[in-house]
């Protein structure tokens, strides 16, 4: 399964106070929702739902027939790096472009490189799907750079 979502703030510190804030007793949506919005900088339940799902495509957490639970792993494991690549919607695509590329690629640019990649669902559900999916690949990228896999330089983004 791959997971759309990719929240922002991109920040390596914020995703070990979440993962930090689920339980390890497994706890429904809800109370572990509470739980982020109570011990992090996370403001908002909407805000603190996507944490919480991306904190599962990461392999931070489990859903389990009780509910979620954290999972004892470092937010900087490799294999957290190797789950956003093989688990968060649109990341292989990225890194496929910015690997043939020959020079670094601004988010615009990357987004240009992966437009084809997204589904025809999300280009309906959104007004300005364009913007709203080059924002995305800005934030891919972004965590891409926490994650090891991409580099920032001046002109863009390029592989790590």
């Amino acid at each position: 399964m791959r997971f759309k979502v990719a929240p922002e703030p991109v920040d390596a510190d914020l995703l070990g106070a979440v993962r930090e804030a689920i339980p390890l007793v497994p706890g429904s949506v809800d109370d572990c929702c509470a739980r982020i919005l109570d011990r992090t900088a996370v403001r908002t339940r909407e805000d603190a739902e996507a944490w919480l799902t991306f904190c599962r495509a990461l392999h931070l957490a489990t859903e389990t027939d009780r509910g979620y639970e954290r999972r004892r792993r470092d937010p900087t494991d490799e294999a957290v790096a190797e789950a956003f690549t093989d688990r968060v919607f649109g990341v292989p695509e990225l890194l496929d472009a910015l690997d043939a590329a020959e020079e670094p690629l601004s988010a615009e640019r990357a987004f240009e490189a992966i437009r084809d990649a997204v589904p025809t669902w999300e280009r309906n559900r959104h007004g300005d799907w364009e913007r709203v999916w080059t924002a995305r690949t800005r934030c891919l990228l972004e965590w891409g750079v926490v994650f090891g896999h991409v580099e920032r330089v001046d002109d863009g983004y390029r592989p790590a």
